[in-house]
């Protein structure tokens, strides 16, 4: 797989130094006579689709990178896991519990035998379903974060209760001096507040053929897994980033919270937009931020150059593998939702989404199935919810630019 990887890498690394020629040479023609040659728009054509062709896997490496930043926190409580002696009960009841859950998926209740209905988590009539084992959510939820980009590199926390208090500080006070011996007076302004994130229901239906359910060697977890986590992963990508907050997560873009940096045209980015941007965040913030845009607004800052005639978009490292491809040094996330280049539009974000956005979620899965409303297709239907929340636990951390209104 690491040669896979390093290979595309390095192809990538070799597209974009022809696109950059190209590209040049589709300059040097619009300067000269006003226009570019028909033949060099189709073939920079050509290469930025092939360009394309290799985002997800930068996409992967840029989370991946994300993802340890954020390792070093959990490695306490990893070690201490490790220490814990194994407990042979405990895998017992592990595959006894997931084994049930299959049973319940294929079979439903009423056909299941007596020790797998006690393995089942039962739900209640809140939950409307039964609940998922905690191994089947963590996979999920693992596929849900390969495929949703803010839920990639935002700060990810669980939780069994509704919503969750975190604690923010809204002033601090400052240092003073003092003379050797001099009276310490004390030092006041520290304040904080308690943000409430609250947890809403997130649903999706999935309709699988009674044979296939019937049938042993049909990997229903897997299926189930791939159809509920592109469901999920398709409404959260959009409420992490325009949610309202009504029935809904907060997005990163609802609201006045997160400050902007304004474009100097309505229609076009200009390098000077992405340096303004990525100087209007705080240093302490820029050391570990990340652009966020589409890839049609991908496509037009790569043609970008700095004042030295150097093109902004750059390669991993001129193509070594395990590094990102960077805007301006920094890494970028793809998320289809972000919105394209239009007059007053918010087209990137820049920031370190780990410390600007919290996303909360029920550690629960519950799934109804329904072999009842389906069954003249010979379908049956699940039901699976969850419950989400996400909101801006601190808007100094990210920056938006927003294009000129006319």
């Amino acid at each position: 797989m690491e040669d896979q990887v390093k290979t595309a890498v390095e192809a990538m690394a070799g597209a974009f130094e022809e696109f950059k020629k190209v590209n040049d040479d589709r300059l040097a023609q619009i300067e000269a006579k006003g226009s570019a040659d028909a033949l060099t728009e189709t073939k920079l054509a050509k290469i930025e689709a092939d360009l394309d062709k290799f985002e997800n896997i930068n996409q992967a490496i840029t989370q991946q990178q994300k993802h340890a930043e954020g390792f070093e926190a959990k490695l306490n409580d990893i070690e201490t896991m490790l220490k814990r002696p194994a407990n042979a009960m405990e895998a017992k009841e592990v595959d006894l519990s997931l084994k049930a859950w299959d049973s319940f998926m294929r079979k439903g209740e009423k056909n299941m035998d007596e020790m797998e209905l006690k393995a089942l988590t039962v739900g209640t009539a809140a939950t409307a379903g039964n609940l998922a084992p905690a191994e089947y959510v963590n996979e999920l939820i693992k596929v849900i974060s390969e495929i949703s980009p803010v839920r990639s590199v935002a700060r990810v926390r669980q939780t069994s209760n509704k919503e969750i208090e975190v604690p923010s500080k809204t002033a601090t006070f400052a240092a003073a001096w003092t003379a050797e011996g001099g009276t310490r007076t004390e030092t006041t302004g520290y304040t904080t507040s308690l943000n409430t994130i609250p947890t809403h229901e997130l649903y999706a239906l999935v309709d699988i053929s009674g044979a296939l359910l019937e049938d042993s060697v049909f990997d229903l977890e897997a299926e189930m897994n791939t159809e509920f986590a592109e469901q999920f992963a398709k409404a959260e990508g959009a409420a992490f980033l325009t949610g309202n907050g009504t029935n809904k997560p907060t997005g990163i873009l609802d609201g006045t919270t997160v400050a902007s940096t304004t474009a100097a045209a309505a229609a076009a980015i200009a390098t000077d937009d992405l340096m303004d941007l990525v100087h209007g965040l705080q240093s302490e913030y820029a050391r570990n931020a990340a652009f966020m845009l589409n890839r049609t607004t991908l496509g037009e800052i790569r043609k970008l150059k700095d004042t030295a005639g150097q093109y902004i978009f750059q390669t991993g490292f001129s193509g070594q593998s395990g590094l990102p491809n960077t805007i301006l040094g920094h890494a970028y996330v793809e998320a289809v939702d972000m919105a394209d280049i239009a007059a007053s539009a918010k087209p990137v974000v820049f920031g370190d989404y780990r410390r600007g956005y919290m996303i909360v979620d029920r550690v629960a899965l519950s799934v109804l199935r329904d072999p009842y409303s389906q069954a003249s297709t010979g379908n049956v239907r699940y039901i699976a919810r969850r419950r989400v929340g996400g909101e801006v636990v601190l808007a100094e951390a990210m920056r938006a630019l927003k294009m000129a209104a006319s």
